[in-house]
């Protein structure tokens, strides 16, 4: 089989195939195209100063914990990327890299096609853990067609460097938004102006609650046995979303009206006139989609923008039970985005394959052969 993706969702989904494969007379092939570089997924990117929201003891992969970290805080991105790149040595996961997946061909019921940049694979299944991070979603925003400063995305964010006497705004009620607007706000030497802004007041959680709490909360929801995250709060006060609250007044102001030229429009709620602010940059931290490969030969239902998949398996297509999806949000199990919640969903990815496979004994496949 394949798996594609090399990120925290495909780490943790092959773990559980090495693991099946022990117990098993006959253990199956399976390979992992990575289209990065290196290892670590979408940790390798991000800006210096962007952290998890939970303690490394519980953002942990199955299997192997995450190593302490011994800083302030929860642990940076670094600190993820090289555990993420020592578990893939660790387990000596068959990783191939880079190579890109152009197309998965699911019209032939004996073997699915892997179309790829360095030749095709044919395999009995694919698992598609490809996250969300080149996808971004940029709203179609009144004005922003004629706004004449920088706009960017949270992908483009890369720290606080080079904004350094301009006015930004950043958009969104997530913990993006606060995290790249705080990591402004505390630059030295900061941005001449910081606006926040979202559609809706964000609520930031306790100080002393961090991703457990929302991980718990999503998997109630889920289960429809509570409110869901929704009932706690919008944001994670990490260290620096602390510091800008109570050291520079972080909080978050009703979005423009609309983008001019300029800068942004605000309305008056009062009545009085709208409200213009000169702005050089706009940072859109407005979320992503599933990045997922085109699948073609079978025509996948979609809910909601993404494939329909079985209420019993939700990392399994309901149209094709040789396509999975595994580590894309809710709809493939509570909180599987997130490292905290990337073990259960992966873990019943691979109990379904386990029932669905023969698992053959075979060459370990890779582009140009079958998996």
């Amino acid at each position: 089989m394949v798996v594609v993706g090399g990120g925290q969702s495909a780490l943790a989904a092959t773990y559980h195939l090495v693991r099946a494969n022990r117990r098993r007379e006959r253990p199956l092939t399976f390979v992992v195209l990575d289209d990065r570089a290196a290892p670590g997924g979408a940790w390798t990117e991000g800006w210096s100063s962007l952290r998890l929201f939970s303690p490394a003891a519980y953002s942990s992969l199955p299997g192997w914990p995450m190593p302490p970290w011994s800083g302030p805080g929860t642990p940076p991105a670094a600190h993820v990327r090289d555990y993420l790149a020592a578990f893939e040595a660790r387990y000596a996961l068959p990783v191939l890299r880079p190579v890109r997946v152009r197309e998965i061909d699911a019209s032939d019921p004996r073997a699915v096609l892997v179309r790829t940049d360095a030749g095709d694979v044919r395999a009995r299944a694919v698992l598609s853990a490809t996250g969300t991070w080149s996808r971004p979603f940029r709203p179609a925003f009144p004005g922003a067609e004629d706004f004449g400063g920088r706009q960017l995305h949270t992908v483009d964010y890369h720290g606080p460097a080079g904004y350094a006497g301009r006015r930004v705004l950043v958009v969104g009620g997530g913990n993006s938004a606060a995290q790249v607007a705080a990591d402004l706000l505390l630059a030295d030497p900061p941005p001449a102006r910081v606006v926040w802004a979202a559609r809706e007041q964000p609520r930031l959680l306790p100080d002393d609650v961090d991703g457990r709490a929302l991980f718990e909360a999503a998997t109630r929801a889920v289960a429809g046995e509570g409110p869901g995250v929704g009932g706690l709060g919008d944001v994670v006060a990490v260290a620096g979303v602390q510091h800008a609250r109570d050291r520079r007044g972080l909080r978050a102001v009703p979005l423009p009206e609309r983008l001019t030229p300029t800068g942004a429009r605000w309305a008056d709620p009062g009545g009085g006139g709208a409200r213009e602010e000169a702005l050089d940059d706009v940072v859109w931290c407005t979320g992503f989609r599933p990045a997922l490969v085109p699948v073609t030969g079978v025509g996948l239902r979609r809910v909601d923008g993404h494939p329909l998949t079985r209420a019993d398996h939700p990392t399994v297509s309901a149209d094709d039970p040789r396509l999975l999806f595994v580590g894309y949000g809710d709809w493939t199990g509570a909180a599987s985005a997130t490292l905290i919640g990337a073990n259960r969903s992966a873990r019943d990815a691979v109990g379904h394959l386990g029932d669905l496979l023969d698992w053959p004994e075979e060459q370990a496949p890779g582009p140009g052969r079958d998996a």
